[in-house]
């Protein structure tokens, strides 16, 4: 294989593969990029840890076909340190693989392994049903629910997004069974049915892959993100990228019984005070906790905290309030999530008795909702 390309190109497709290439896995070949000639003039860079595969072309100058494997990690700091301007590849037999810059002396050698030893990448179905989703919308969803996700891999149920597009209605869900978050958005004249189970580690690169596309967008048109579900995976498309994910085979749990059907308090907060609040007394918190009371009471709330540890904290905020004094425990920084996510001015709380779950609601018409458990402080 033998190629020249820009170092620009290639450095931003190479940096995008190190959140998938696997560096501690047991399968060597799974902490490599694979590198292959695709045509006349292009170069398909991919990564693959089983379970997830993301797959970039760049355009090149093709002087012999080929392909080839080598470490992420190294390919990414070795390119970094090349001089801005056209680079050449070139894989031997034996794959080994050499860098050098066009025109200057620089040039470093890698060892790789044959192209064809690296796992094979997957691709839908032909005829698997695909739908096109404005980018911004996959963003808003993801930004306002990520951060419920459990980070515990045993529970897979909890350690993935449910991303459900009902009609013309699409909806992200994410629980860690202490909290949950759910985000709802109209696309209006768009009808499609599906569901899905996104594992976290997907997430957080279709962040990534939604960040890249919105910034490559030009003029200020919405970019599209091609969705299609074929057997047990999904693949996300848009920007000249490919990425699937293998969805998660469990049963999330049934959400719409978790969330209140109706609160018989209704409190009215500014959102920037309360957080800020919340942020201040949590320092005296207990570490193993987080746990904070809130004291309601007509016109204000207290927060407080104390722990055998560290002392005690406090702060006071005013409030829309004139319903009966109530002292209910949270985490602080299940609030803290919540309204870090938010940005409208004001924020609605709606609670039940002191061991019910709190409902929060931004004031204005966007259709999220999150539910946090109390705590016994």
């Amino acid at each position: 294989m033998e190629l020249t390309v820009p170092k620009k190109d290639l450095l931003r497709l190479v940096a995008r593969m190190q959140g998938v290439a696997e560096r501690k896995s047991t399968m060597p070949v799974l902490s490599n990029v694979l590198l292959a000639v695709d045509g006349p003039s292009a170069l398909r860079v991919a990564a693959t840890d089983l379970y997830l595969a993301l797959i970039g072309r760049v355009a090149v100058d093709v002087a012999k076909g080929g392909s080839v494997a080598v470490s992420a990690k190294d390919l990414l700091e070795r390119v970094r340190m090349m001089p801005e301007g056209p680079i050449q590849l070139a894989s031997q037999d034996n794959a080994t693989t050499t860098i050098k810059a066009a025109g200057s002396a620089r040039r470093y050698t890698l060892r790789g392994m044959p192209g064809d030893d690296f796992p094979p990448l997957p691709s839908p179905a032909e005829g698997s049903p695909s739908l096109a989703l404005d980018v911004g919308v996959l963003q808003e969803l993801i930004a306002k629910t990520h951060f419920s996700i459990s980070t515990d891999e045993t529970r897979a149920h909890l350690n993935s997004a449910l991303f459900e597009w009902d009609g013309d209605v699409v909806r992200m869900v994410t629980t860690d069974g202490h909290r949950l978050s759910k985000m709802e958005v109209k696309v209006t004249g768009r009808q499609a049915s599906a569901t899905m189970l996104i594992p976290l580690k997907a997430i957080q690169e279709l962040r990534r892959l939604c960040e890249d596309i919105a910034g490559e967008s030009k003029d200020g048109a919405k970019a599209q993100l091609q969705i299609t579900q074929s057997g047990s995976s999904a693949f996300f498309q848009g920007a000249g990228m490919s990425f699937a994910v293998r969805l998660v085979d469990a049963q999330f749990p049934p959400y719409s019984q978790v969330i209140p059907q109706q609160s018989e308090k209704i409190v009215k907060i500014p959102r920037g005070a309360f957080a800020e609040a919340l942020k201040a007394v949590s320092v005296a918190a207990s570490e193993r906790t987080g746990g904070v009371k809130l004291q309601l009471s007509k016109g204000s709330m207290r927060i407080t905290t104390e722990s055998p540890e560290s002392g005690e904290g406090f702060d006071e905020i005013p409030i829309d309030y004139d319903g009966p004094a109530m002292t209910i425990g949270f985490n602080a920084r299940y609030f803290v999530d919540v309204l870090g996510a938010l940005d409208e001015e004001e924020v609605q709380l709606g609670l039940g008795g002191e061991l019910d779950p709190a409902v929060v609601r931004p004031s204005g018409p966007r259709q999220f909702l999150a539910v946090v458990m109390p705590m016994r402080i």
